[in-house]
């Protein structure tokens, strides 16, 4: 199922987003490894410790690019989203630029209410972030579109770092 915005792109961008799209699963050679993080992540949202949280992020990101070899990048995670008439953002990710390491940027505390996010959501958010870096660094596409493919990839790497048996509902 392609998004409404397919037709209007150019054809260029139709062919990287038809490659995207038909991409839905990141495959983690050793996804165990990276699965301790995952419960202290909780406990630091939880906790409302900015810094552990960053920390856990940095790893469990850094952790996804070097076992897919994609170049590394940096996490850091921000106080309270910012919001305008469009919304909140959730996250960010700012490419690399000339010889400047990629960076995710993301938010733990809502815009209105500042409450922290929820786990399962913040950890969505960080693989979706993660999954752009990986859409310009390990499959070299041009741009980094919000495919069905896109977001199946986002949910493949939720499932291995966090299996069905211990998700927690929402």
């Amino acid at each position: 199922m392609r998004f409404a915005y397919y037709d209007r792109l150019p054809a260029a961008s139709k062919r990287i987003y038809d490659k995207s799209d038909a991409m839905e699963r990141i495959d983690l050679p050793d996804a165990a490894t990276l699965r301790p993080f995952v419960a202290p992540l909780e406990a630091a949202l939880k906790a409302e410790n900015r810094t552990e949280a960053g920390r856990l992020c940095s790893a469990i990101a850094t952790g996804i690019a070097s076992q897919l070899g994609a170049p590394p990048l940096r996490v850091t995670v921000l106080a309270v989203r910012p919001s305008d008439d469009w919304g909140e953002l959730h996250g960010l990710y700012l490419p690399e630029d000339d010889g400047e390491t990629a960076v995710i940027k993301l938010w733990m505390r809502t815009a209105k209410n500042q409450r922290v996010v929820a786990f399962r959501s913040f950890l969505r958010t960080l693989l979706h972030e993660l999954c752009h870096h990986l859409d310009y660094e390990l499959y070299k596409l041009e741009e980094t579109f919000h495919t069905e493919g896109f977001y199946k990839r986002e949910s493949s790497l939720f499932h291995q770092l966090v299996p069905k048996e211990s998700v927690i509902p929402a």
